[in-house]
């Protein structure tokens, strides 16, 4: 069985991810096929837990290809918690909130207000919850973790996918927040120095 964490970023897919490495009997990765296309990018391996907030885009293909066969996590954060995360990120390169302003809603982005951008944001926040909501309407094999009980959440997850594995070990890398906001801007400019060197 293979298992989906959709989500809208910002919402702890990368610290669940890295959490399920303890887990024996399934593959794990976060955003493995994110640069692919065409038939490839949901060329997932069998028993496999994948978490990328771009799937929420894939979904109708997500569903040809899985369908009801495989379980998927809806992966949700605090709304102003998730918008501020994503603010703090506006002007990464490769930004989704970029790429939703500018391709989707047709928004010159360097020219919008601190409060224009912050209610673009929302509005991907719900756009995109949406559609996973939808999306997940009619599928057996379902659940919701919200990030703010991560812990409890994770759990739950681990015993309705059968999961084989150290429980704890899992718990305890949850405790240690990956990829968070405060953290990327250094880790972003160190990857640029890597490239450079």
């Amino acid at each position: 069985m293979n298992v989906f964490i959709l989500c809208t970023g910002r919402s702890g897919s990368t610290s669940l991810i890295k959490a399920c490495a303890p887990i024996t009997n399934y593959s794990s990765g976060h955003e493995t096929l994110s640069r692919k296309y065409g038939q490839e990018r949901l060329t997932y391996p069998d028993n496999h837990i994948e978490g990328d907030n771009r799937l929420s885009w894939f979904l109708a293909r997500l569903d040809k290809r899985f369908g009801k066969e495989a379980f998927y996590v809806h992966l949700i954060r605090d709304k102003e918690a998730c918008v501020q995360s994503f603010m703090s990120r506006w002007d990464y390169q490769g930004s989704i909130l970029k790429a939703y302003a500018q391709g989707i809603l047709l928004q010159g982005h360097k020219s919008l207000s601190g409060i224009e951008r912050e209610a673009i944001v929302a509005d991907y926040y719900d756009t995109v919850n949406s559609n996973i909501e939808l999306f997940l309407e009619n599928k057996p094999y379902k659940m919701t973790i919200h990030l703010e009980e991560i812990q409890t959440g994770f759990s739950d997850l681990f015993s309705k996918i059968a999961a084989e594995g150290d429980l704890d070990a899992c718990l305890s890398i949850l405790k240690s927040p990956q990829n968070t906001s405060q953290d990327s801007r250094p880790n972003l400019i160190n990857r640029i120095k890597n490239k450079l060197s």
